[in-house]
């Protein structure tokens, strides 16, 4: 339970937060909010003040029907803020949430500490090769598909059953190129159905099988409002619910908007135990 970031061993035996940091104009919840390289640092510095033990800054928005992005243009939008926030915050460990390996390796090579890829390897066949020379710990999520397809690519026979497959496949990839520190997220609101959502999270435990960390991003999703019928403005108190089950069942790392609310759901799950 313990991964290699910049030479430091984070144990994930106590889970971790690691706070959102969206540099789109189209995310679904904080779409071109943090614009401004003062308006990030805010930010930023507000999350690890909560309590962040990572900032997942992504520059290609992954909701469903997300339009294209170019490669030159997601660099372009990430590597200065990277830069400015690894000078910022010279102890700031910085994931990157993508899912092609340029990319990936422009972050790394500009002091980026993990690759965070909704794909798995699966839309950029040099990733697990660019991934294993970067030496960087790796999370991988299930999906299927791209972000403008993946939500008409439902239907499956026993979704958990197929979703171990799913890893297994991956996790042996990855480690025939090398990498050893392996993260996997179960991708909720990624090729699932609302039901289907709610099934692997009751489920999850399952995953355990896999003897890999669990990471779980639901913060804000369309899983909780839409049963709530409500907004992704108003799902902070659904979040909490979830983040809280999800830890009960696992988790080691939640991806999270709210970072105060998850170091305290992790604060008080503890007290379970």
């Amino acid at each position: 339970m313990n991964i290699n970031c910049n030479g430091n061993l984070i144990d994930l035996t106590t889970p971790k937060v690691m706070g959102i940091l969206n540099v789109t104009p189209n995310s679904f919840y904080d779409g071109g909010k943090h614009k401004e390289i003062n308006s990030i640092i805010h930010q930023v510095d507000k999350m690890l003040s909560e309590g962040a033990d990572f900032i997942d800054i992504g520059a290609y928005s992954s909701k469903p029907s997300a339009e294209f992005v170019s490669e030159d243009e997601e660099i372009n939008r990430l590597v200065p803020i990277v830069k400015s926030l690894v000078e910022t915050f010279p102890n700031i460990v910085l994931s990157v949430d993508t899912f092609r390996a340029h990319v990936a390796k422009a972050a790394v090579e500009n002091g980026v500490a993990l690759v965070n890829d909704i794909a798995a390897g699966l839309l950029d066949d040099k990733m697990l090769e660019t991934v294993a020379e970067l030496k960087v710990p790796y999370i991988m999520m299930h999906m299927r598909g791209n972000p403008q397809t993946m939500q008409s690519l439902t239907d499956y026979n026993d979704i958990v059953k197929e979703m171990i497959f799913y890893f297994s496949e991956r996790i042996q990839k990855a480690r025939s190129f090398g990498i050893s520190d392996i993260v996997i997220d179960p991708g909720f609101g990624f090729a699932k159905t609302l039901e289907q959502n709610y099934e692997v999270m009751h489920k999850m435990e399952l995953f355990e099988i896999l003897e890999l960390p669990i990471l779980v991003g639901v913060s804000r999703k369309s899983m909780i409002y839409k049963v709530l019928e409500s907004s992704p403005q108003e799902a902070l108190n659904g979040t909490s619910v979830l983040n809280t089950i999800a830890l009960q069942k696992g988790a080691k790392i939640l991806r999270v908007h709210d970072v105060k609310e998850a170091v305290e759901c992790i604060k008080l799950v503890s007290k379970l135990k």
